[in-house]
């Protein structure tokens, strides 16, 4: 009877554990904004493949940049792994400066770069710089080539061509996407024709590619060919509903190396989640660190679960 006593009481404790640490049922789905990039699919897929092992229900919502951030401002998104910075700063700011966003300190990926590129036979024949893109006028059709609409980069680009800056006032961007882009590139890789165009690392790109960064566009893009930090925002208010998530998102880093394995995949047609689920199986490593003093859903032990989820 003692024994049985003993037992009840554990249990008791255990279930009175569980419930204190329980989140607010509305933490239970965790919605991501992808923009639409590769990288942020692999990141927003391997953070959504994690949560599911820890009982959550993550969405994923692709939008714009503007609208992603102002999703996070009428509390509709909770989580973007893809505040590139600096490049982002002139869009996240207002939101930040307001209060209704908050980034988190420590950037879940370092060692970035964003910055212009161009075929590396092209920069061989001259265009190193930014200050050469407007000697190059004729052979690239007066074209910068970006990507979506609405993106940071393509915002940089259309800010130095209506400033005039290098020259370049009579030159056009073409706005498209991750993926149009890309195919333009190829395409006039193929041809050996000249053509800039936005790249930036970590991406397959600078692989599948033989692809150079120009210099000197520090005033643009930042120093050192565009490098960049990226970081985790979320709503303010996210941190103190959802602590258990946000322990996640504190300790969720990547790397460039990380990155790359799972955006190989992506663009060729493999579903982000899917992609994440294959690294993460091969790589179990790195859930030590993402899982430290991060609990399921329901109160329980995190890594256990979510490696019983993957299988390993």
């Amino acid at each position: 009877m003692k024994m049985k006593l003993i037992g009840l009481v554990a249990s008791a404790a255990v279930l009175a554990t569980q419930a204190a640490w329980a989140e607010d049922a509305s933490c239970k789905t965790v919605r991501f904004a992808d923009v639409g990039w590769s990288d942020i699919a692999a990141t927003t897929g391997m953070a959504s493949v994690v949560l599911e092992g820890l009982g959550y229900k993550p969405t994923v919502t692709i939008a714009s940049i503007p609208i992603a951030f102002a999703g996070m401002k009428k509390k509709q998104i909770d989580v973007f792994l893809g505040y590139w910075n600096p490049s982002m700063t002139p869009q996240i700011e207002p939101f930040v400066k307001a209060g209704d966003i908050k980034v988190l300190a420590t950037p879940n990926l370092v060692g970035a770069k964003y910055t212009l590129a161009v075929p590396t036979y092209l920069y061989d024949k001259g265009l190193k710089t930014f200050a050469d893109i407007a000697k190059f006028e004729k052979d690239l059709g007066g074209k910068i080539h970006g990507i979506e609409p609405g993106n940071d980069g393509n915002a940089l680009i259309a800010g130095m061509i209506k400033d005039n800056k290098f020259g370049l006032k009579t030159f056009k961007m073409v706005e498209s996407s991750e993926a149009g882009m890309l195919i333009e590139a190829q395409r006039a890789i193929k041809a050996q024709k000249a053509i800039v165009f936005l790249g930036w690392e970590p991406h397959p790109m600078n692989v599948q590619m033989k692809m150079s960064y120009l210099a000197g566009g520090d005033d643009v893009f930042g120093p050192n060919l565009g490098e960049a930090k990226v970081y985790t925002a979320i709503p303010t208010s996210y941190e103190a509903r959802c602590p258990n998530v946000n322990a996640f998102l504190k300790n969720l880093q990547f790397t460039t190396n990380i990155e790359n394995q799972v955006m190989g995949p992506i663009l060729n047609k493999v579903k982000p989640n899917k992609a994440a689920t294959d690294f993460l199986k091969k790589n179990p490593a790195v859930l030590d660190k993402w899982l430290a003093g991060v609990k399921t859903f329901d109160g329980k032990e995190g890594l256990g679960a979510v490696k019983s989820a993957l299988k390993i």
